[in-house]
């Protein structure tokens, strides 16, 4: 007994547009559909799928997407479950970018921003704690943890360095005091086998497709590198090696091998480089499109959509008759060179997975990685507060009306459990709220 492949893609065509609530939220659904009503995978097979898929850089919702669909349906399988998943959201967000740039100066539109921009520095801090418990469980994480904030927060230290760091202290700590970077599993809610029988069981032998060989791993290797070196060598004789497209590309290939810890971990590094270094978009802009990523379906990391849209668009608004395509282009080579390692990882390191149905080890340096990632959220959320706070920088007046609605979406996230989507809603509605008041006002 099998799934036809049509039903599959009707299946994750329909994900593609409800994987609201981030990695989290997006798994549960998974578990929900796949293990619980569709019984197409066991929970044992869904938890070793996800545990590999966590320890990868990259979104690991749409990775463990990929995983099910190639060991369901081989390669292409995989690769058109992966591609559903993203596809919804690259285009949702290609429309929400045209708009923010050609009407984000319109009043009523400018206030549901000035509204979201103080929820996203709660989201964002929320994600750090919510992270932080999940992973930090001795003294020994939570200095790393420090290490890592001080050092990007004093030092400005790059996130590819505070990386490589951890992973060494993790590399060296795993071997001298394991019982401290040892993982927990937290994903395992009921025994194997508590839904009934799965079409892909605890025992069902792996397919012959899912089987590790040496010459199919090369050939896979080899694919993939030519999916990444064709694309980037057409965009560097087209523009030149300089040019934004070719820089995009490049910039987002290095962004997604530094995703541990998901979309949130990322986010420092993209800043540092689209804000900083390249001046692709301002840091107001950024914040903006990661509460447009927030309330769009598919992974958080498709912010990196907006800021493509954004240095394509923005780049040619001055000589361009129509800069819309030029934004288009940017977005689809942000995401292309983003999402393409996750592919490779899945594809080429699947079967080896799938040969070992145990522990995965070596997880010392991730567990170390994962740590790190919490000092630098928890510095990504105050940047943005400043930002919103003080607009002006120290100079000018602060911003109390964004503090007040930071506060009310920090107490929805921490205390009620509200959702991302619920409370931005509620933060757009205080932002147009006050921007009618002042007009009362006077």
């Amino acid at each position: 007994m099998s799934v036809p492949l049509r039903e599959a893609l009707k299946f994750w065509a329909k994900l593609g547009f409800i994987s609201f609530g981030g990695p989290a939220g997006q798994i549960a659904v998974l578990h929900q559909e796949l293990v619980e009503k569709r019984r197409w995978i066991s929970e044992r097979r869904f938890l070793h799928a996800l545990n590999y898929c966590m320890l990868l850089p990259g979104p690991e919702a749409q990775q463990l997407v990929t995983y099910i669909g190639w060991l369901m349906h081989r390669s292409w399988g995989g690769i058109l479950a992966g591609t559903l998943f993203v596809l919804p959201s690259l285009f949702i967000l290609i429309g929400l970018s045209w708009v923010y740039l050609t009407y984000g100066q319109v009043p009523w539109i400018a206030a549901i921003f000035f509204g979201i921009k103080p929820a996203v520095t709660a989201i964002v801090l929320h994600a750090a704690v919510r992270i932080g418990k999940r992973t930090i469980h001795n003294q020994a994480l939570q200095w790393i943890a420090l290490g890592s904030f001080l050092a990007i927060f004093i030092l400005n230290l790059a996130f590819p360095i505070i990386v490589a760091i951890a992973a060494a202290i993790g590399y060296w700590g795993g071997k001298k005091y394991p019982e401290y970077f040892q993982q927990k599993n937290t994903h395992g809610s009921k025994e194997s086998g508590a839904y009934g029988s799965a079409i892909i069981d605890d025992h069902t032998p792996t397919p012959l497709h899912a089987q590790f060989g040496h010459q199919k791993t090369i050939r896979h290797s080899l694919i993939a590198l030519s999916f990444w070196l064709l694309p980037m060598g057409a965009l560097i004789a087209l523009f030149g090696w300089k040019n934004l497209y070719p820089q995009i590309a490049w910039f987002f290939s290095k962004a997604a091998f530094l995703t541990f810890g998901g979309a949130y971990a990322v986010l420092p590094y993209v800043y540092q480089g689209a804000v900083d270094h390249f001046h692709w978009l301002s840091a107001n802009q950024m914040i903006d499109g990661l509460a447009l990523g927030e309330t769009t379906p598919g992974p958080l990391i498709m912010v990196v959509a907006f800021v493509g849209y954004l240095a394509g668009h923005i780049q040619h608004l001055i000589g361009a008759s129509n800069p819309f395509w030029f934004g288009v282009l940017g977005a689809c080579v942000a995401t292309w060179f983003t999402f393409l390692p996750s592919f490779f990882f899945i594809l080429v390191g699947g079967p080896l997975i799938e040969s070992t149905h145990g522990k995965l080890g070596f997880t010392a340096p991730l567990t170390a990685i994962t740590a790190a990632v919490v000092g630098v959220i928890a510095n990504l959320g105050l940047f943005f507060a400043y930002h919103v706070f003080l607009p002006r920088g120290f100079g000018g007046s602060i911003s109390w009306i964004s503090i007040l609605i930071c506060a009310l979406a920090g107490l929805a996230l921490f205390k009620f459990q509200k959702s991302v989507l619920t409370v931005l809603g509620g933060s757009a509605l205080a932002g147009l709220l006050f921007h009618y008041i002042s007009i009362l006002i006077g």
